[in-house]
């Protein structure tokens, strides 16, 4: 990989100003020639070792140089639209459907047409119209203490708005994409009004305010902090594989519960890639979707990140299938990015910080 170019976005005169260092321009102008195809732009919020090893391996694969520029979502989504059709980037990775489909409401993708690529993905994790398809995804489930807690117990995310749930519920904060994504999905499933019902009494359940990260969330389980955590699956299978025995120890008594079995299944959200408008590499990105999405990528995917591959004709790592099948939500994930921004602004509303 030629290079990684993390940035923190403070103003629009360093949105337009990535890749204009003195190679970078030079590297933008070679792309204009149809023939300077050795190269391909990323922009991504993902921060997982495993995709700059995969990067690595495509760049030793094909010869073709990979830039990555690296940061939140938003971010990446402002420079791609304040760049226009400037913009030296030729794919956009996310962890976040909404994002996805936000990028292609904005008119900041094209289409995908590689049709044997798309056989690959099931439809309803990759966009109805192939603007993008996810190459991962994960369930948001509840983490308990498997020596404590009776799963028994367990039954929906709006269940745990009740309050006999008073003091025990532990989850992240609203800002959080993850948890964004979760109530887009709770206002596409109930409404509105609904959704702000199930965040007032979930606020009244916490056991503590919204702090740290989703492992932190199933560590304070452990604690006695609270008895449920809403998490992310594939941080458990990363805390059991930890190398730091503590966080091992803790992984090891937590189990799995995937909420809503009985209705319209468990939420899940993606990882996923679209090809930029105006990218000036499609060969590349084609490429690059191709390569990520192959048996050899998504094998890595589920069994060093513990995430559920895309591909369908992809095991899925032991870990993760111990924990089960489950009912995925029926919701079709292009959905999310539409009740996104309403629901950010409920949870703010209504005090989950």
């Amino acid at each position: 990989m030629k290079k990684i170019i993390p940035f923190i976005l403070l103003s629009a005169g360093l949105l337009t100003g990535c890749f204009k260092g003195k190679e970078e321009v030079k590297t933008v102008e070679e792309t204009k020639t149809p023939k300077a195809t050795k190269e391909l732009n990323i922009y991504t919020e993902r921060h997982y070792d495993i995709d700059k090893e995969l990067i690595a391996e495509f760049e030793k694969e094909t010869g073709v140089t990979v830039n990555v520029a690296k940061a939140g979502a938003d971010e990446l989504l402002k420079k791609l639209e304040i760049e226009g059709a400037d913009t030296p980037a030729d794919l956009f990775i996310t962890k976040d459907a909404a994002r996805l489909g936000r990028a292609k409401d904005l008119g900041l993708l094209q289409q995908i047409k590689d049709e044997e690529v798309l056989e690959l993905v099931p439809a309803n994790i990759r966009d109805k119209d192939n603007y993008w398809t996810s190459f991962t995804y994960r369930a948001r489930i509840f983490a308990y203490n498997k020596a404590t807690t009776d799963p028994s117990i367990f039954s929906t995310y709006e269940d745990l708005a009740d309050p006999k749930w008073k003091g025990k519920v532990l989850v992240r904060s609203s800002t959080n994409s993850y948890n964004q994504a979760l109530i887009a999905s709770m206002i596409a499933a109930n409404g509105e009004e609904a959704t702000r019902g199930w965040i007032q009494g979930l606020v009244a359940n916490m056991a503590r305010e919204p702090k740290g990260n989703d492992r932190d969330q199933s560590k304070a389980v452990i604690a006695g902090i609270g008895e449920v955590a809403i998490m992310n699956s594939y941080y458990l299978g990363k805390m059991i594989h930890s190398a730091d025995p503590e966080e091992r120890k803790v992984g090891e008594q937590i189990a799995i519960f995937f909420p809503n079995q009985d209705g319209r299944g468990t939420h899940i959200n993606v990882s996923g890639m679209g090809i930029t408008k105006y990218s000036k590499n499609i060969v590349n990105a084609e490429r690059f979707i191709k390569f990520f999405l192959s048996e050899k990528s998504q094998a890595r995917f589920t069994n060093e990140n513990y995430e559920y591959p895309s591909n369908k004709n992809v095991e899925i790592n032991g870990t993760v299938k111990s924990w089960g099948d489950f009912k995925v939500d029926s919701l079709t994930l292009s959905e999310l990015g539409k009740n996104f921004k309403k629901g950010t602004i409920i949870a703010d509303e209504e005090g989950w910080k």
